[in-house]
């Protein structure tokens, strides 16, 4: 039976008692990890968030049900501390030193678990969602939550330092199109209209510009309903900030000494919280490189045509090449038609791989086909000397001879080929270089390589809408120097538009806003907006800039992404308390649900009837 906690209060947390804490008696409350019953020696593991300390029970008048408790029970006890009487455990804090209880109480006994509360478990990942509250009390989750916790401290700590307002925005606002689905919410007071989630506080923090705020931030809450991924959630937290009176130098400048900040202080954070010490020397290392050379810049296009990709992955220099002027005249038709067609043929130079069989090579074919390629061309300079091609037999030996010239193959290499269109092509050689740099082993898990990608294209084409799309948002100013073609060749117009790069996933991203009126109207009759049509989505905004508007320029990070890369996890989950599955749905909550027919009535919200469901 459950005893109460009266008359007890803590005097520390678990891992807080020291050996300065000798001979001193201490209350101490958590659950157990482990009980043992050696003959009449009980040995119980404490844990709280703070980690583990021992309980020795040795006298024949100690508590019956130390040698019965179960694992997972919360209990309190009452205890002096003494140096261990057995050997000592380094890989514990409180390695040294153990308790010997004078008081037990138990707060709640627990049933046994559907899964062992402990590191390094191969339970299923569904398994250990639904029991998320068990989870989370193993102690590499909860230093990972912890982490998240402290690096949130710093940012604020830094961007109050710089003059920032923590403000909030609403989270019940108007839907406008900003890329993805939003997430509505029925009113019931304004019958048949709806409210959405912020996708992100965007236009919000633009209007607090408006308002005079000069530099506003908030740690914000923002919902999107999209296809989910390892570093993507329906619900996310982004850290978002927004300057008046700056330029894109200004806030690329002040987002490289807040990471430098941050960088500077969470080894330190990491190594208290047990991270792997190499995790922890990478950390330290990155905020050295960041003090000593800030971060260096790469344009959209450079990072595009090198490493197929607008966030490239630097911990490995394996970059693309064109050869697309070294083949244009050969006589292998699947590079010269898709030349023709207006596209390129690029390649990637696998040191190393030449003696892959063929089976291994096909695997290579199928990432590049998953990502839009129709296949692979590939020469395999052996190790024996030997050349082996999958269309030698369609050029000349001196055009082959150039071809593996100009990809600087050397003997033991494997040189692959895609060709198509831009975007084809790119995404085929992105995806197969992150491929590859897994398979040679080049990418270290615990390096840390920042870029700025910069000079984003203004628009970019879409197919589907057979119209022009802004690749950021609406409000995003266009470089000056390209204005001037924005009639008559859109799509060469560059953004004043940034991201901030790490180990090749987009941290956060901004852009400088668009601030006067003919340029934002221009804008809008570009992507397709009547006036009639910009009033409606965009009235309050467009309105608000009629009483004098600040140039200002702003940038938003993916906290849980940032948490996520600087504690070395594998996926964003590891880095939110409770978070969602592939289709969104909490399976410890188990939502979405049904709702009560009074509560769909209430908001005049009828359920489609599905009719394939029908007799």
């Amino acid at each position: 039976m459950a005893e109460s906690m009266s008359g007890l209060k803590r005097t520390c947390r678990c891992a807080e008692v020291t050996e300065e804490y000798i001979g001193k008696t201490v209350t101490l409350m958590g659950w157990v990890a482990k009980c043992r019953n050696k003959g009449g020696i009980v040995f119980v593991d404490l844990r709280d968030r703070t980690g583990l300390i021992q309980i020795v029970t040795e006298s024949e008048d100690a508590d019956p049900r130390w040698g019965s408790l179960k694992t997972e029970s919360v209990i309190a006890v009452v205890g002096v501390v003494q140096k261990r009487g057995g050997a000592v455990n380094e890989n514990l804090k409180t390695g040294t030193i153990e308790v010997i209880p004078t008081e037990l109480r138990v707060l709640s006994e627990a049933q046994t678990p559907p899964f062992l509360i402990q590191d390094g478990i191969e339970t299923r990942e569904d398994l250990r969602l639904k029991y998320r509250y068990l989870d989370l009390r193993r102690p590499e989750l909860q230093a990972k939550i912890m982490f998240r916790s402290r690096l949130v401290e710093l940012i604020r700590e830094f961007l109050k330092g710089e003059g920032f307002l923590d403000i909030e925005t609403p989270t019940l606002i108007k839907s406008t199109p900003e890329g993805a689905r939003d997430y509505l919410v029925p009113s019931r007071v304004h019958e048949g209209k709806f409210y959405a989630l912020p996708q992100s506080p965007q236009l919000l923090k633009q209007l607090l510009m408006c308002s005079g705020f000069d530099r506003y931030y908030q740690i914000a809450r923002c919902y999107r309903d999209e296809d989910l991924r390892a570093d993507r959630q329906p619900e996310f937290t982004q850290v978002d900030m927004e300057l008046s009176f700056v330029d894109q130098d200004d806030v690329m400048d002040v987002n490289t000494r807040l990471l430098t900040y941050v960088l500077s202080k969470i080894p330190a954070i990491a190594e208290e919280l047990n991270f792997d010490k190499e995790l922890v020397a990478g950390l330290d290392a990155a905020g050295k490189e960041l003090a000593a050379n800030g971060i260096s810049r790469m344009t959209w296009q450079d990072a595009m045509d090198f490493y197929g990709s607008d966030k490239p992955d630097l911990r490995f220099d394996m970059k693309i090449t064109d050869v697309s002027e070294t083949v244009k005249d050969c006589g292998f038709a699947v590079f010269t038609n898709a030349i023709a067609n207006g596209g390129f043929v690029r390649g990637l130079n696998a040191k190393g791989m030449g003696d892959l069989g063929r089976k291994q090579i096909d695997k290579l074919t199928e990432v590049a086909k998953t990502y839009g390629a129709g296949g692979l061309a590939y020469i395999q300079l052996k190790t024996d000397g030997t050349v082996k091609s999958s269309f030698s037999k369609f050029m000349t030996e001196e055009e082959m001879q150039n071809l593996i010239a100009k990809m600087n193959g050397e003997q033991g290499d494997l040189l692959l080929f895609v060709s198509d269109k831009f975007r084809t092509v790119c995404a085929a050689l992105g995806a197969l270089r992150l491929h590859l740099g897994e398979e040679l082993g080049l990418i270290n898990r615990n390096e840390f390589k920042f870029v700025w990608v910069v000079d984003f294209p203004l628009l970019e084409w879409s197919d589907e809408e057979n119209r022009f799309m802004a690749m950021h948002h609406p409000f995003t100013m266009p470089n000056e120097a390209d204005w001037n073609n924005i009639d008559s060749d859109p799509g060469s117009v560059r953004a004043l538009a940034y991201d901030i790069v790490c180990n090749g996933t987009e941290m956060g991203g901004g852009s400088v806003r668009i601030h006067m009126d003919e340029v934002q109207e221009k804008m809008l009759e570009v992507l397709g907006f009547t006036p009639e049509r910009a009033r409606e989505q965009f009235g309050f905004l467009l309105q608000a800039f009629q009483y004098g508007v600040p140039p200002h320029a702003g940038l938003a990070y993916g906290l849980d992404r940032m948490a996520m890369l600087f504690s070395a996890s594998e996926t964003i989950r590891d880095v939110i308390a409770f978070p969602k599955v592939k289709d969104a749905s909490d399976l410890m909550m188990e939502a979405p649900g049904s709702v009560d027919g009074k509560q769909l009535d209430e908001l005049s919200i009828a359920i489609k009837e599905d009719s394939s469901s029908k007799e």
